[in-house]
């Protein structure tokens, strides 16, 4: 069995392409069903968040087999041509794509080093995998020694030190634009997991006038009853967007929540106070040409890498530390898998010398006599 992993990232390619390849949430069963074919590919995992897109599978067949099943499936279920992106594309094999997934689970392959949203984002895609029957015993070997790893590196290091998310990354534009976040009213489109890891960082910053819409205004109304905050319909956003001095959108779905003539219609009764919009949602839900108006400045999730490399350097020394875990890691994980793999030859070899054993003594005995 070869372990083989493509997908691309935020250094490989750019929003613009990353929300194209990205699964929702509600596709990945049947796109997982679709993925694992039985004969190229046996086992597989997808891993779609903001900053990534990565097939994880194991195959019985030539690495170059199932890269190409990977690519394919990719091009057929986003309806994109071949090679489209091509370039943007990554794949690593067996040793390669081990360390790859320990490091990407460890955070030491994320645009915030270190950040801990990753390892739940990573845990999430695996129990979807297993309940969709994707998982074999090469994966239900390999993702829990990740989340171990992962374990140690946090422990061992520092490399999680005053954390930062991409929502706190978000939270620190907007106080970098602000100085001063107290007394300005804040719009946060979104009540998922991501949302309310915004909320906590912006209440933490000073925030007290807080707006909170989302498709679901039931979600919308739980998340507002653990803070001190209004809830809006996103039917009500177009008349309420004026009050908001930062808009922060956070929210899955294919179409846009906020659109230009939404926000253009905002600005004359705002008296064109500047209106700052941070879209980390992939794909993007406000509408890019949005910043193009006058005042109006939006920062989707790759302007934040600006920022987010300003809270690193602290991490690099840590992150050092970290690799050599990894590496360590690698090496025993890899030899976990050859016992696996040679275990049932030995075994069935076994059982082969003890039929001859037995079959040489009963024809021994034969000529020995009672």
């Amino acid at each position: 069995m070869t372990i083989v992993l493509v997908g691309l990232n935020h250094r490989t390619a750019p929003v613009e392409v990353r929300e194209r390849l990205a699964f929702a949430e509600e596709e990945l069963p049947q796109a997982l069903r679709q993925l694992v074919d039985g004969t190229t590919i046996t086992e597989g995992l997808i891993l779609s968040t903001c900053n990534r897109v990565e097939v994880l599978a194991v195959t019985p067949r030539a690495e170059r087999a199932a890269v190409e099943r990977i690519r394919a499936f990719l091009c057929e279920w986003h309806r994109v041509p071949p090679d489209a992106y091509e370039a943007a594309l990554y794949r690593y094999v067996d040793r390669d794509a081990v360390r790859h997934v320990f490091r990407v689970v460890a955070s030491l392959d994320s645009m915030v080093l270190g950040e801990p949203q990753i390892f739940g984002q990573v845990k999430e895609a695996y129990a979807q995998a297993v309940a969709a029957g994707t998982v074999g015993k090469t994966l239900h070997l390999l993702l829990p020694r990740a989340f171990s790893v992962a374990k140690r590196v946090r422990t061992e290091t520092a490399i999680g030190t005053a954390t930062v998310s991409i929502s706190s990354v978000a939270v620190e534009l907007a106080r970098k634009i602000f100085e001063d976040l107290e007394g300005r009213t804040v719009l946060l489109i979104g009540a998922g997991k991501m949302a309310e890891l915004t909320v906590r960082h912006l209440l933490a910053a000073g925030v007290r006038n807080l707006l909170i819409s989302n498709r679901t205004q039931e979600r919308a109304e739980r998340l507002a009853a653990q803070f001190p905050a209004e809830v809006l319909s996103l039917e009500a956003l177009p008349i309420h967007l004026a009050r908001a001095d930062i808009v922060i959108c956070s929210v899955g779905g294919t179409d846009y929540v906020l659109r230009r003539e939404q926000v253009a219609a905002a600005m004359p009764v705002r008296r064109n106070r500047p209106l700052f919009l941070i879209d980390i949602s992939v794909p993007r839900m406000i509408e890019p040409s949005a910043g193009q108006l006058e005042n109006v400045f939006l920062y989707d999730i790759d302007d934040l890498e600006q920022i987010v490399r300003t809270n690193l350097e602290h991490r690099r020394y840590e992150a050092a530390r970290a690799e050599v875990i990894v590496d360590h890691a690698v090496e025993e994980f890899m030899a976990s898998l050859r016992r696996l793999e040679v275990g049932p030859l030995i075994a069935a070899f076994r059982r082969r010398l003890e039929e001859i054993a037995y079959g040489e003594l009963e024809r021994h005995r034969r000529y020995l006599g009672p």
